[in-house]
């Protein structure tokens, strides 16, 4: 059940992943999406939470809640910046494969997950494929980092590493998984929103009015993503749940060249070693 859902969840980050990749204002548009999906995350801990669900059993998972919605703010603002300067699928592969070198790690010493050799070997596997997918970013643009997006999407990786560990502390300390997610991608929103300033709020309002449908769509399937990977995060481990969901970085490959981009050989080889590292790491 756990695998299914981390699966499906894959499917569907790389999706909105995909979505964003494609929208001509990142920022806003993305700022405009997490509204969304903060609104559907917050309408679905509601209905639980009148079914019963409570939402926090202690004031420590809400501090925890809190600081996973800084870090989701941080990702989003660095994600936006990371997808404008380089291509889907070598920013999604260093983004997510780098924060699994990171979670593995701090899950060990936070949450006393197990050293295996499956699990080093498979870390070995990805540290390979961020290389070769970091170098056929390179090669693609062929002028440097800050063309190629390499930098902010190894600082996107550190901000989904925060937000993964304190997701599972909240989940470990007595938030609910809906409640978790909906209030700190409440917060990640308000923060975004804030950070634009005036001028940036004036081009938000004009995003929904004019790519309503298509940032509705990104919105809900961003929420959707999400709220199953806490469901997921709530039954499993964080560095499995984490490694195994990196298997996404396969459909953004795919989805790379379904709205037209071409990545290179490298871009491919390493996106499919971060997948298959990922794999191991999770036996």
């Amino acid at each position: 059940m756990i695998i299914a859902l981390v699966v499906l969840s894959a499917f569907l980050h790389a999706g909105w992943n995909a979505l964003l990749r494609v929208e001509p204002d990142k920022d806003r548009g993305l700022v405009a999406a997490i509204s969304i999906a903060a609104t559907f995350a917050c309408v679905i801990a509601g209905g639980r939470w009148a079914l019963g669900d409570v939402p926090f059993d202690a004031l420590e998972s809400v501090g925890w809640t809190a600081l996973a919605g800084g870090f989701e703010a941080v990702y989003f603002a660095t994600l936006a910046i990371a997808m404008d300067r380089g291509k889907l699928g070598p920013v999604y592969t260093i983004s997510r494969g780098g924060a699994v070198l990171v979670v593995w790690p701090m899950s060990i010493v936070l949450f006393d997950e197990a050293v295996t050799a499956t699990s080093s070997t498979g870390s070995a596997v990805v540290l390979l494929g961020l290389v070769l997918a970091g170098f056929g970013a390179h090669q693609a643009s062929g002028v440097g980092a800050r063309a190629s997006g390499v930098g902010w999407a190894s600082a996107c990786a550190a901000s989904i590493a925060g937000y993964h560990l304190s997701y599972k502390a909240a989940l470990s300390s007595g938030g609910s998984a809906s409640a978790t997610f909906g209030a700190s991608l409440a917060l990640a929103a308000i923060l975004r929103i804030v950070w634009l300033g005036r001028d940036g709020r004036r081009a938000l309002v004009s995003v929904f009015r004019t790519r309503f449908p298509r940032v509705l769509l990104m919105g809900l399937t961003c929420g959707g993503s999400f709220l199953i990977l806490m469901e997921a995060l709530a039954r499993g481990g964080s560095g499995f749940v984490l490694t195994l969901r990196n298997t996404s970085v396969l459909f953004a490959a795919v989805l790379a060249w379904a709205i037209g981009e071409r990545p290179v050989r490298a871009e491919f080889i390493g996106a499919a070693l971060v997948a298959i590292g990922a794999v191991v790491m999770s036996l």
